[in-house]
This record gives C-alpha cells, sequence and structure tokens, in this order.
C-alpha cells in the first residue's frame, strides 16, 4: 500500500465509510482507515436496522439534512443495486408533559414534510397493538421509515474502493501529527502522509487524545428484538416509533421476517471508555427489564419471548447535537461526532457534506449548528 493520500478518514464506520465514498467518487486519493473491518460489531451500525425520519426536533438545519440524506440513500440503492430504505412510516408518539410535537410543524410544512397528528384513540384504531394513554399525542410520518444499517455501510465501502478508494482495517491509530502543510497518520502498519485529514472516530474519539478532545462521552446501550403478534407488529403492517414517556425515550421497529419488535432505550447508559469490554447484554436487570416493561404497557401484545439482546454504543455530546466542525488548531483537519444515537439516518448527507469542505464547495448546510464554539471549555 503506498503511504501518500490527498486525504486520510480516521474511523470507516458510518459518516466515515460514506465521506470516504463521496472523496473517491470525486477523483481525490482517499484512505480509510479503522480499528477493526467495517461493517463491524464495535460501533453504532450494526443490529439494524435504524429509522429515517425528517420532521425533527432539532429544526430547520435538521429537517434540511434529513431531506437531502434521504435523496442521497435513495441514489445509493440505485448505484449498488441494493434495497436499503423501507418506507414504513414513523410513528412519534409522546406524553404531552414530555413535549409537544406541535411545535416542528411549522419547519416541516415549510420543509414539504407531511405528518399527521394523531390522537391515543385514532393511534388505537390504526395499529391496534399500540395502547397509549389519553395524555399521548403522535405525529406520524408515512414517508418515514428504516435503513438496513449494515447494508448501508457495506454498500458504501464496495463503491468507495470500486472508486479506487484504499481501507486499512484492523489498525488503531497510534498518533496523529498536523501542521498547515498536512497530516501523518501512525499505525501499525507504518506511517501515512495526506494533505487533509477527516475524523469520524463515533464513540471511540477519546483514544486519539491529545491530539483532539471533544465533549463527547461514550455509553454502552442495549437493544431487543422480542416475539410478538404477528397480524399486528410485522413489517409491512406495523410502523417504525419512538416513544417519549415520563420513564425515559424509545424507539423500535416492526418485526422484520420474523426477526422480533426491536426497540431500544435512547436515554440512560453506562459509562464506557475505549478499550473496555463492553458488558454483554442481560449483564443488567435493566437491559431487558426496561424495555419488557415499555412494551407491556404500550405494546402489550409485543413483550413475548427475548428473540435477542445485542449491545452498542452511543457517543453523546452535552447537548445531543453533531459536532461537524475543523480542529480548532488544524484548518486541514475536519471532525464529525457526537452523533448521539440519532445520527445514522444523516449519514450520507454528512459524508458528502465533509467531501464538500474538503473540496471548499459552498455548501447550504447551516455549519452554526453544529460548531465546536457552541461549548465554552474544549480542550485541544
Amino acid at each position: 500500500m503506498k503511504n501518500s493520500f490527498e486525504v486520510i478518514v480516521v474511523g470507516a464506520g458510518s459518516m466515515g465509510m460514506s465521506a470516504g465514498y463521496y472523496l473517491a467518487k470525486r477523483g481525490i486519493r482517499t484512505l480509510m482507515i479503522d480499528s477493526f473491518d467495517p461493517p463491524h460489531e464495535q460501533g453504532s451500525h450494526h443490529g439494524e436496522p435504524r429509522l429515517i425520519r425528517h420532521a425533527y426536533s432539532g429544526g430547520k438545519p435538521y429537517i434540511h439534512l434529513a431531506l437531502e440524506a434521504d435523496r442521497l440513500w435513495r441514489e445509493l440503492e440505485v448505484a449498488s443495486g441494493q434495497k436499503l430504505l423501507v418506507r414504513s412510516g414513523v410513528l412519534n408518539m409522546a406524553d404531552l408533559s414530555a413535549g409537544k410535537f406541535t411545535n416542528r410543524l411549522p419547519d416541516s410544512d415549510e420543509a414539504g414534510v407531511q405528518v399527521e397528528m394523531l390522537d391515543a384513540d385514532e393511534v388505537h384504531r390504526r395499529w391496534p397493538g399500540i395502547v397509549l394513554p389519553e395524555s399521548f399525542e403522535a405525529m406520524y410520518e408515512p414517508d418515514a421509515g428504516y435503513l438496513y444499517s449494515e447494508r448501508c455501510v457495506a454498500a458504501y465501502r464496495t463503491l468507495a474502493l470500486a472508486e479506487g478508494a484504499m481501507l486499512l482495517p484492523y489498525n488503531p491509530v497510534q498518533h496523529i501529527q498536523a501542521d498547515g502543510a498536512g497530516v501523518r497518520v501512525r499505525t501499525r502498519a507504518g506511517e501515512f502522509s495526506a494533505d487533509q485529514l477527516i475524523v469520524t472516530a463515533g464513540a471511540w474519539f477519546k483514544s486519539l487524545e491529545p491530539f483532539v478532545s471533544l465533549p463527547i462521552r461514550a455509553v454502552r446501550k442495549t437493544v431487543g428484538w422480542f416475539r410478538g403478534e404477528p397480524n399486528l407488529y410485522d413489517a409491512g403492517v406495523f410502523p417504525g416509533f419512538t416513544l417519549g414517556t415520563e420513564n425515559g425515550g424509545y424507539y423500535g421497529f416492526p418485526s422484520i421476517n420474523g426477526a422480533g419488535i426491536k426497540i431500544g432505550r435512547h436515554d440512560g447508559g453506562l459509562p464506557w471508555t475505549p478499550g473496555e469490554q463492553a458488558a454483554p447484554f442481560g449483564h443488567l436487570e435493566q437491559d431487558e427489564g426496561d424495555l419488557r416493561r415499555t412494551l407491556s404497557t404500550f405494546l402489550p401484545l409485543a413483550g413475548g419471548e427475548l428473540l435477542k439482546g445485542a449491545v452498542c454504543k452511543y457517543e453523546l455530546t452535552p447537548d445531543e447535537q453533531f459536532i461537524i466542525d475543523r480542529h480548532p488548531l488544524y484548518t486541514n483537519v475536519l471532525l464529525a461526532g457526537g452523533f448521539s444515537g440519532h445520527g445514522f439516518k444523516f449519514a450520507s448527507a454528512v459524508g458528502a457534506l465533509l467531501a464538500d469542505l474538503i473540496q471548499h464547495v459552498s455548501t447550504t448546510v447551516e455549519l452554526n449548528t453544529f460548531s465546536l464554539s457552541r461549548f465554552n471549555q474544549i480542550k485541544s
């Protein structure tokens, strides 16, 4: 393998592999480096699928980014010849004490995102497997759905390599050095140089200190797949969903090909440090207990046998919003992280955006939303 490139991407998961593809497609000599062999189970993209929705609580920047991501996922389907996106609809449900979806309607309407506001009775009429208290409201997005996340990463990998990108798996980064003239990245396979660097290290950002220190904390998260009544919860009749309750926030998916209803909890989680072995699913009572209790309350016929449990990692910023910015000391280094458990749907658009920033192409993305400057204490 040659040692000199135009761009090196550190972290070739969902964001990094996407960026690698768009860079290579534009004729930029690109090396992607990963500690594992993507798609893999050491980050945040395994355990398909992932929700994609557009009426976002973050307002216009997130709505526009979600719509652009949707367009690029459809392009990836065509380029790869694979089914990656399923428009199952997504039903967002929440206790009114946890927030109101009506706050999202003006921005969503302006962007042309179709939504329907539903009360608890209407939700149960359409999806009899859901039982909501009268204090709940719901917002249904018929054009939303889910992405096969591992397929997406694999598709980007195949296409990136076909476009000439290089991939160095199983090589944790040992050291990064940068200055205005370029960057050097050392792994056990040797030292590699480039004009510019993209760091998309996910929950592993802390392993790159002191080169960069971001306000990102990594946590262990669990998801489970449960047997449910097929006529109520199977793909084709049941949507993806989010659920905000007084006891926490949850998300889930219909049973796909008999895999079971998938459900995870968005908040909470155990602190995790890169290099540590995350405790397996079932290590704590709440790994299954939180999920099962939530199903019993709101999807009562979906809480059957636990068919599978899995552990993944969140990379959380203090405000749970993304970081997409240049390194505070090195303008030829781009940082993208802190995707906080809701970032995968944006991976296609983030990868294309990073390629734009590398080439200094103008963008309509409101970058101030993702700027490091919103945090008061950033070490570099």
